[in-house]
């Protein structure tokens, strides 16, 4: 690993976390600068005068039209009544173990008494794990598809047998590839089917227009008019040899579906896959996974449960 990355990829220890936000305080703190970083500014008015407030916590009122606004407004935190040191914790346990961590172990790590609790934290922070604004693959990139068998309520790992799509959830991917052909960033996202309409879509929101897209042979990929296109026919050759990237990518998400979580339910599937991609994509820089999440956090919006178990958010 090179020098550059080591200081980069561990995360700090649970000594230096508590250090550095020691209570809900210095939460708030942190909470403010990423919203503010140049000082409070009214959401309602756009006012730049304020004052925080001794009677409600981390609260600020507008000194132009009094609108009080909480630091975790708009926030993933929003409306939430957990201390801002227990989703603090949570995205520092979820931004630094290289495996992630289920609903149940952060219940047990948290003290939290309700498992309901720990899955919300969790997919809340999950919605926070793709930056609205990243930009697309670029150069050459890798597409290719895969299935993943998906978990139920009385197996769990269903799915069907050889070639058989019944059980199993179909699923599409890009590396992009640099450093003379090494993997760089990846995009995972579920696909419909194997048509055109669905492939050459994928392509258009996850690659740039003008790069490279090496593929298998598979006919859809023809319709691709904005990419330059390769393609490689398997025939008999294995596929991970011809696409050794994309097929690795497909490889670690499944075995680590299997290993944190037992395998996945096809109702949040997205969800898990944009927490793969983000760990994927920072697991050169875990130290700052942290920062990054908790500053995407703070726009994310509110969502409720029933928002989220309904896919309202």
């Amino acid at each position: 690993m090179p020098a550059r990355w080591k200081k980069h990829s561990r995360p700090i220890s649970r000594a230096a976390f508590h250090k550095r936000f020691p209570d809900d305080r210095a939460c708030a703190q942190f909470l403010f600068e990423k919203r503010w970083p140049d000082g409070f500014v009214c959401p309602a008015c756009g006012g730049l005068r304020g004052w925080e407030l001794s009677s409600k916590k981390f609260t600020w009122e507008c000194a132009e039209c009094h609108r009080q606004t909480s630091v975790t407004a708009g926030t993933v935190m929003h409306r939430s009544k957990l201390p801002l040191t227990t989703w603090f914790m949570a995205a520092h346990l979820v931004s630094s173990h290289s495996n992630g961590i289920s609903a149940m172990q952060l219940q047990g790590q948290l003290g939290l008494g309700s498992y309901k609790t720990a899955w919300l934290v969790l997919h809340k922070l999950r919605r926070a794990m793709v930056a609205p604004d990243r930009s697309p693959l670029a150069d050459i990139v890798e597409v290719d598809e895969s299935e993943v068998p998906f978990r139920t309520k009385d197996d769990p790992i269903a799915g069907g047998q050889g070639r058989s799509h019944i059980g199993k959830m179909l699923v599409i991917g890009a590396v992009e590839l640099i450093d003379g052909g090494k993997p760089g960033r990846i995009r995972l996202e579920p696909l419909a089917d194997f048509t055109a309409a669905s492939i050459t879509g994928f392509v258009s929101r996850t690659v740039e227009r003008g790069a490279t897209v090496v593929s298998d042979g598979l006919a859809s990929y023809r319709s691709l008019k904005e990419h330059k296109h390769i393609a490689k026919v398997v025939g008999t050759m294995a596929a991970h040899i011809l696409l050794p990237w994309i097929h690795r990518v497909f490889a670690n998400f499944k075995r680590w579906a299997l290993g944190t979580y037992h395998g996945l339910r096809k109702a949040h599937l997205r969800r898990y896959m944009d927490e793969f991609v983000f760990r994927w994509n920072r697991r050169r820089y875990v130290r700052s996974a942290f920062d990054t999440l908790l500053g995407l956090s703070v726009g994310m919006g509110h969502a409720s449960y029933r928002d989220i178990v309904d896919h309202r958010a």
